[in-house]
């Protein structure tokens, strides 16, 4: 499948006492590509349903390894790849770059229904998300998206 890049810009909040990037950013970076991708697709992470329900993608797993630090106002990309598409879940491969990898990692999430009581049960992934899904091996997976301190 394609990869979605992101463009980001490391902003000085996102930097510890060293001046490089604290290791919790890169999991919330993962967390907002997948969004962004989302996006692309015309769909939201917590889609509104009947009964005050939405269906939403909580996280099952994730990891990162990392390889070379980044520094405030480094310019870097996000790479999302769609690794797996499971009947309940999908699994994304994640890189970020610049001239060379930076770090890697993975993103397990599972589709579910959520409830207005903190309900949540998993489903297999309605037809329309799968066809979107499927859909984007056509798509440009490009954006321009860069985040300005």
């Amino acid at each position: 499948m394609p990869q979605y890049i992101a463009t980001r810009r490391v902003q000085f909040a996102e930097t510890d006492m060293a001046g490089i990037v604290h290791f919790a950013n890169f999991y919330r970076w993962m967390e907002e590509t997948e969004h962004e991708f989302f996006r692309s697709l015309g769909f939201t992470i917590m889609e509104p349903q009947d009964n005050d329900t939405y269906l939403g993608w909580p996280r099952v797993s994730a990891s990162c390894t990392f390889e070379r630090p980044l520094k405030y106002d480094d310019e870097f990309q996000v790479r999302l790849d769609i690794e797996r598409i499971g009947v309940k879940s999908v699994t994304y491969a994640i890189e970020f770059w610049q001239e060379q990898r930076i770090a890697y990692g993975r993103l397990k999430t599972a589709c579910c229904i959520c409830g207005a009581h903190a309900n949540i049960r998993s489903i297999p992934i309605p037809e329309h998300y799968l066809a979107l899904l499927h859909e984007s091996d056509e798509l440009p997976r490009k954006t321009g998206k860069e985040t300005q301190g």
